[in-house]
């Protein structure tokens, strides 16, 4: 049965569609009931286009899997299909809308809210990073929030064990994760793990309390480039209303070397419940070196990046030829 057959009312197997929740650029979520068990449930399908590429089929396997071994009130549970014929991710429903609808609807946050979020992210992350698995994936548009802001993770389609090969920039589409978020050593090809997930979540942070995520530039590359050359504007700099100790364990969050980092969301975690124990660094130097120097570095590596743009393509359709 076609994505786009599905509507309201519709029996798919043993569910009955109740409503077409939500639809991405590749995959429609669906509101059903279980008619074995009464209970509501999410049925994701991708399009149709996407049920035979490789990439995508091995991502969403992916999903499916680790949804299913991971037992947390912080992370969405896929579900026994049943074996279901329709390629599918059957998972327990949600009641709420993404963190990325609250921040375009309030713009930013209170430090006393953003800091609940935060802290229950940190304890979702704490236990699958326990379970060996890294989410790779953070984003605001990942995290559901419901009724007294409990959180849900959702997609890991690009998550992983610990040690898993390296990313790299020609799977930047598929498993690199969103230029926003990634951590600096993942853009240097290396291993990520649970403190790449950290520093994601410190550029959540970072945002729910300025609205801003602390690094840009006119694409990806460029924007990828900011966070392994620059440090971020300082948040109060922004948001006068963000404490001194809120600064000090955003700026660890978001440390360049991963061992300067938190070791683990639990630290971050301990920090943000009880942030008069955190002890303020001295970054003086640090900022006064931005302005100077990195800001001609910054815009010089953006006009590179896009001038090598077409220089990329002409080599890959030239390879391209050459291998007919």
């Amino acid at each position: 049965m076609l994505t786009e057959q599905l509507k309201a009312g519709d029996r798919f197997e043993h569910f009955r569609i109740e409503k077409l929740a939500i639809r991405t650029s590749m995959t429609t979520i669906y509101r059903a009931t279980d008619l074995h068990t009464g209970r509501l449930v999410a049925i994701k399908i991708p399009h149709p286009e996407l049920e035979c590429d490789p990439t995508f089929y091995s991502r969403f396997q992916r999903e499916k899997f680790i949804g299913s071994k991971l037992h947390h009130p912080g992370v969405v549970l896929a579900l026994p299909e049943n074996d279901l014929d329709q390629l599918c991710i059957v998972m327990e429903w949600v009641d709420g809308i993404f963190l990325r609808e609250i921040l375009t609807r309030e713009g930013k946050l209170s430090e006393e809210r953003a800091t609940v979020i935060a802290i229950r992210v940190c304890e979702a992350l704490e236990y699958i990073h326990k379970q060996g698995v890294v989410h790779r994936d953070l984003k605001p548009e990942n995290i559901m929030v419901g009724e007294n802001d409990q959180i849900k993770l959702i997609d890991f389609g690009i998550s992983g064990a610990e040690g898993l090969r390296r990313l790299t920039f020609s799977k930047f589409s598929n498993a690199m994760g969103t230029p926003d978020y990634i951590s600096p050593e993942q853009i240097k090809r290396k291993r990520g793990d649970a403190r790449s997930d950290v520093y994601a979540l410190g550029v959540i942070l970072y945002e729910m309390l300025t609205g801003h995520t602390p690094f840009n530039g006119p694409n990806p590359f460029a924007v990828m480039n900011d966070r392994l050359v620059n440090d971020p504007i300082p948040p109060r700099s922004i948001n006068p209303d963000i404490s001194p100790a809120m600064q000090e364990i955003i700026y660890r969050a978001l440390e360049r070397d991963p061992e300067k980092r938190y070791a683990g969301a639990g630290e971050f975690a301990a920090d943000l419940a009880h942030p008069e124990n955190v002890k303020i660094a001295d970054r003086t130097a640090r900022a006064k070196a931005k302005p100077e120097r990195f800001t001609l570095v910054r815009k010089a590596f953006s006009y590179v990046a896009l001038a090598m743009i077409p220089v990329l393509i002409f080599g890959l359709v030239l390879l391209a030829a050459r291998l007919k």
